[in-house]
């Protein structure tokens, strides 16, 4: 596991140059997970030493285009997130954008740690996943899904350090009052910082779990 800290970054990113991108910049390099050389944009270096200097422990994934509209582009494999006081990790989730994943570390934990404590006395031990990237459709449609580009997280279920399990499925309606609240919240949460949020409100399809989508608009439900 690689933890990426702002310094380090930068003391990679300074050591080498690739080929120009357009603008004359030339594009920098950080050590994958093998300690293999990955060229990244100036543009995504920002984001990438943007997570590290807030804590987050993370991979940086060398790109791939699948073909018919796929792609895992200037992504991340996120290993542990930072918050107010202690981090916690992530569950069966895959590469994400990074811009994808800088939104992910700010609902973590201003949106999900500290609702866990103010409303269930507990704070975020990790949070379980369905997945990100996954070269599909929207369901019932032609159009290609934000997972497609490693832009979204289905989200399952929070694991606190009391041991309390608190799921979509199981407590959106099943739950304590105070488990229904929780789940409230963190939802109305991820859509202050998600262009598009999707939870079992919206349609069956979504009642195990919350789709978090990077998106360029204001999409909740």
């Amino acid at each position: 596991m690689l933890r990426i800290a702002a310094s380090i970054f930068l003391s990679a990113a300074l050591a080498g140059c690739g080929s120009m991108v357009p603008g004359g910049q030339a594009d920098q390099t950080v050590r994958g997970p093998t300690n293999s050389a990955i060229a990244v944009s100036p543009g995504a270096g920002k984001c990438l030493v943007k997570l590290g200097q807030v804590g987050t422990q993370f991979t940086p994934v060398a790109d791939r285009y699948y073909g018919a509209g796929c792609s895992t582009v200037n992504a991340v494999s996120l290993n542990a997130l930072q918050g107010d006081a202690a981090q916690f990790s992530l569950a069966n989730i895959g590469p994400v954008t990074c811009p994808t994943a800088d939104l992910m570390v700010g609902w973590a934990r201003f949106g999900v740690d500290r609702a866990a404590r103010q409303i269930l006395g507990s704070a975020l031990q990790r949070i379980e996943t369905m997945g990100s990237y996954s070269c599909r459709n929207v369901s019932g449609t032609s159009r290609r899904s934000a997972h497609s580009t490693a832009e979204a997280v289905d989200v399952s279920a929070f694991i606190l350090a009391d041991g309390r399990r608190i799921s979509v499925l199981g407590d959106w309606a099943g739950g304590s009052k105070a488990e229904r609240e929780f789940l409230k919240v963190v939802h109305r949460s991820a859509c202050k910082r998600f262009g598009t949020v999707l939870g079992p409100d919206y349609n069956t399809a979504h009642r195990d779990h919350l789709h978090l989508e990077k998106g360029d608009g204001s999409f909740c439900r």
